[in-house]
């Protein structure tokens, strides 16, 4: 069935979609240009993209986490390369950004703009490149284990039948200390197995979306620290053929991330101090929904995200004093804080799904 359902989306975004205006269904679950939350930076490179780029991207959103540069990016199902450059402007000319996609005809596309955006950028060098593979197979498609810091994806894993062996794969070629940063398409319980017999549902990713509270268990199953939930919006369906093709089922949209924390962390309480000094977020950092840090205010944490920011990329960014042993049980990993459909209620969000793009398409908070 795998096969089946690979060989299904691979013709629909590499021969049935020619723009983003072919798609039936509109979703975005990540701040367009020029609305909160996406930083200045990322704002600024969406500019400098060739515009066949963003013609032929069929993502949701953008996802770009803080502090890339120099490092080492791989992005899952890559498509049009719209965020792989966005991603190799941001990481600057001592990192690197690979896209991967299973469609042949996207990464062709993609590779076609390498050295235009190289020059755009003002590098002496390439520092992206664009590799055919399966998401489920990255050993296959020439990339090995502990070395990537970031693993991105954006609204691609609802596409795939596995998503266990997805996560796994993406935990296995992350560094220790390295983040699972990506956007992704969830259900309000288990999608029915009908669903899955229709090509437009797969497509659209509704047949695929994960119900949200087996994401959060399968994320720990596979090794990964609890989810922490950035950014979530309803989806609203409002094409009568999809309606009532989905009958009960509700969609959000949902940014998370994950992290591959040593197998020995701490795993003790700690207070710690933003040091205001991750680019665009000088007066504060948004980690995530739950946990703003205002610089050089002290604030206490749980164990868990005590060990994130002590063994990750953040590390420098602050002062961490230990408070005493409490290992986390895992307890709060299905907690309602990380439901996307409950604090996409909170922020007021929802994008509509139209029968085409562009068409009552609305984000709003």
């Amino acid at each position: 069935m795998a096969s089946r359902i690979h060989e299904n989306v691979q013709e629909y975004y590499g021969s049935r979609l020619k723009s983003s205006e072919d798609l039936q269904t509109s979703a975005a679950c990540c701040p367009l240009p020029g609305t909160p939350g996406l930083s200045s930076a990322a704002a600024a490179a969406l500019k400098l993209l060739h515009p066949e780029v963003c013609r032929r991207y069929f993502g949701c959103g953008l996802s770009v986490p803080e502090k890339l540069e120099g490092c080492k990016v791989l992005d899952l199902g890559s498509g049009s390369g719209r965020d792989c450059y966005v991603l190799s402007k941001l990481v600057g000319s001592a990192g690197h950004v690979t896209g991967l996609d299973m469609t042949e005809e996207l990464v062709c596309a993609s590779q076609k703009l390498v050295a235009h955006h190289q020059e755009k950028f003002g590098y002496e060098k390439p520092n992206v490149a664009f590799v055919q593979g399966y998401m489920e197979k990255l050993g296959e498609a020439g990339l090995r284990d502990d070395s990537m810091d970031i693993v991105v994806s954006n609204c691609v894993i609802c596409l795939c039948p596995n998503k266990r062996v997805v996560l796994t794969e993406a935990y296995n070629v992350l560094k220790e200390g390295g983040e699972m940063y990506f956007s992704d398409m969830y259900s309000s319980r288990v999608v029915p197995e009908t669903f899955k017999d229709d090509p437009v549902l797969w497509g659209e990713g509704m047949a695929g979306a994960l119900y949200w509270q087996d994401f959060i268990s399968l994320a720990r199953e596979v090794g990964f620290s609890s989810p922490c939930l950035v950014a979530a919006c309803h989806i609203k369906v409002h094409n009568a053929e999809l309606q009532k093709k989905t009958a009960d089922v509700k969609y959000a949209s949902g940014t998370y991330r994950l992290f591959k924390l040593p197998k020995t962390s701490l795993k003790q309480r700690a207070v710690v101090t933003y040091r205001g000094t991750v680019p665009d977020c000088a007066g504060r950092l948004d980690f995530d929904a739950t946990h703003r840090f205002q610089t050089g205010v002290a604030a206490e944490v749980d164990p868990e995200m005590a060990d994130i920011l002590r063994y990750s990329r953040f590390s420098s960014d602050f002062a961490i004093q230990v408070m005493g042993s409490s290992v986390s049980d895992g307890s709060a990993a299905q907690g309602c804080h990380l439901s996307p459909f409950l604090l996409a209620d909170r922020l007021g969000a929802s994008v509509k799904l139209c029968s085409k793009a562009g068409q009552g398409f609305d984000c709003s908070e």
